[in-house]
């Protein structure tokens, strides 16, 4: 029997009873002590979430005591619902139990309805009304559950053998790769698409092994590849042509993408692979194991695949860059220890690693940056952005700690309109790295900037149109129009400001030391 996509009647009486069931667990297990002492012992462990441990052992024993078919089924359900990297729909659980071991279509009338489900586990399974998902009865029955390894035998492997059965199916090879979402007859096409390797990874096998390759063999045609990449790239980064479909993102681009360390081997031992093909964006399968931060299989390419760790894509972003930019440490140790990687190679607009690692906060990728000869840390972007001033920017105390820290650093590098790591951290309201930058010896407090009007951190400030019309708040400030034909104008400092002479339509404002303490001192 189909299961039904919603929540409806027929289960909610099942529902009702599990939710009982904890009641009648608690219950029984509070009489089956003797004194009053310890019943009220017993009740202060329940109310806490414990001591139920005797009462979900009396449950599974009753469960497997039911007729061969409905134990089975029933310890299946408490497998997936324990194992699985999210909690499954109850269509997706009904079609993950309907399939069978080496079928290669799914029989639409083996699929359990969720009442047989429900019923098998005794209570011990539940359906959360508001999401239409399978959940354990309590939280407690997880923990009790992962005690006993003898209870379930290779769950992960199990799983990812079911899911990338599911995905081999005739059926659901016919569907077009330019699809996002599985048709509605379809519905565990999401989940195996997204975690087949997160389960592989945990327990491979020989049989794992074999239905991954069969899947990644013609992987940019597959309908899993487009699911997988929707749900784990930025909309930016999506690799999709003018039809919609990953063209060029090969099954060797999927196990890296994926992080198979063992599938990855595989495919480069049982076919011939180009490693340096790219997809629709241009990159390469390292490009994307150093984006997902998948060390492993990082080395396996540049071991056994001879990858090309300085390759660009269509942003000229190489692997190493994208390691830093997300943080992946391990991968950007790896990358630093080949002697043909260049670690200033910039992206489009002169991001360079350690400039996207400083803006993002990655303390750890900083440091081995910068462990690394020929790094230099004043390097900037566009607008004369260096890594200083986007942490500054960014509030990453941590990453501004460790710049400020060596003598090669210029804390007073400004962009293009004058702005200063100083007066970024101020304008932003990051108190710590301002601080940080005014006990800097070197630090000039006295910067100047271009700017068009006033802004003060936690104070609202209205735009102010005539010239010599003071701001409130004790702030006093000379605003003049701004130039029409000028573009939008950023914020200006958020420190007690003056104007000097100059009185263009782009005046130029002066900060003392003393503004700056005192917008430390004056902060709520």
């Amino acid at each position: 029997m189909k299961c039904t996509p919603n929540i409806s009647s027929r289960y909610d009486s099942l529902t009702m009873v599990s939710s009982f069931l904890l009641v009648s667990l608690n219950i029984d297990a509070i009489l089956g002590e003797i004194t009053l002492h310890q019943r009220r012992k017993k009740l202060d462990e329940m109310t806490k979430g414990g001591g139920l441990g005797d009462a979900y052992a009396a449950t599974l024993s009753r469960m497997k005591a039911q007729p061969r078919n409905r134990s089975r089924l029933g310890m299946e359900v408490l497998m997936w619902t324990a194992h699985a990297e999210r909690p499954l729909h109850v269509d997706e659980l009904c079609h993950a139990l309907g399939v069978e071991e080496g079928s290669g279509d799914l029989n639409i009338r083996n699929i359990p309805a969720i009442e047989t489900l429900l019923a098998c586990t005794l209570g011990l399974v539940t359906v959360e009304k508001s999401s239409s998902t399978a959940r354990l009865i309590h939280y407690t029955l997880k923990e009790y559950l992962s005690h006993d390894p003898s209870l379930f035998l290779k769950p992960h492997s199990i799983i990812a053998e079911v899911c990338l059965t599911y995905l081999n199916f005739r059926h659901i090879r016919s569907f077009s790769p330019a699809l996002r979402s599985a048709p509605p007859a379809a519905p565990f096409v999401g989940y195996a698409a997204c975690y087949w390797c997160t389960h592989a990874r945990r327990g491979n096998t020989k049989s794992v092994k074999t239905l991954a390759l069969k899947l990644l063999n013609g992987y940019d045609k597959h309908i899993s590849s487009k699911i997988a990449l929707l749900h784990g790239v930025k909309s930016w980064d999506w690799p999709f042509d003018s039809e919609d479909t990953p063209r060029g993102f090969t099954g060797l681009h999927g196990a890296a993408y994926h992080g198979c360390v063992d599938i990855t081997v595989a495919l480069l031992e049982t076919y011939e692979w180009d490693v340096q093909a790219t997809d629709f964006n241009g990159n390469t399968a390292i490009a994307w194991a150093a984006r997902r931060g998948h060390e492993g299989v990082v080395r396996v390419l540049l071991e056994l695949g001879d990858a090309n760790p300085n390759t660009r894509d269509d942003w000229s972003r190489t692997p190493l860059l994208l390691a830093a930019e997300n943080g992946h440490e391990e991968v950007v140790r790896i990358l630093l220890e080949q002697n043909d990687v260049n670690p200033n190679i910039a992206a489009r607009w002169s991001q360079t690693p350690l400039l996207l690692a400083a803006e993002n906060g990655h303390e750890g990728v900083v440091r081995v940056l910068l462990e690394r000869n020929g790094v230099n840390p004043n390097t900037a972007a566009k607008w004369s952005r260096t890594p200083l001033l986007l942490a500054a920017e960014n509030g990453h105390e941590g990453v501004v700690r460790i710049l400020l820290g060596r003598n090669d650093v210029n804390p007073n590098t400004a962009d293009d309109l004058s702005r200063t790591p100083l007066f970024w951290a101020t304008r932003n309201d990051h108190e710590g790295v301002v601080q940080m930058l005014l006990e800097r010896n070197g630090a000039n407090p006295d910067v100047t900037s271009t700017k068009y009007r006033q802004r003060l951190p936690g104070r609202h400030i209205t735009s102010l149109q005539q010239p010599n019309q003071s701001i409130p708040l004790g702030y006093e400030a000379t605003v003049y129009p701004r130039d029409p034909e000028s573009p939008e104008p950023d914020p200006l400092d958020p420190f007690q400001c003056n104007p000097d002479s100059d009185t263009r339509s782009h005046p130029r404002y002066t900060c003392s030391r003393a503004r700056a303490i005192q917008f430390l001192e004056e902060k709520p």
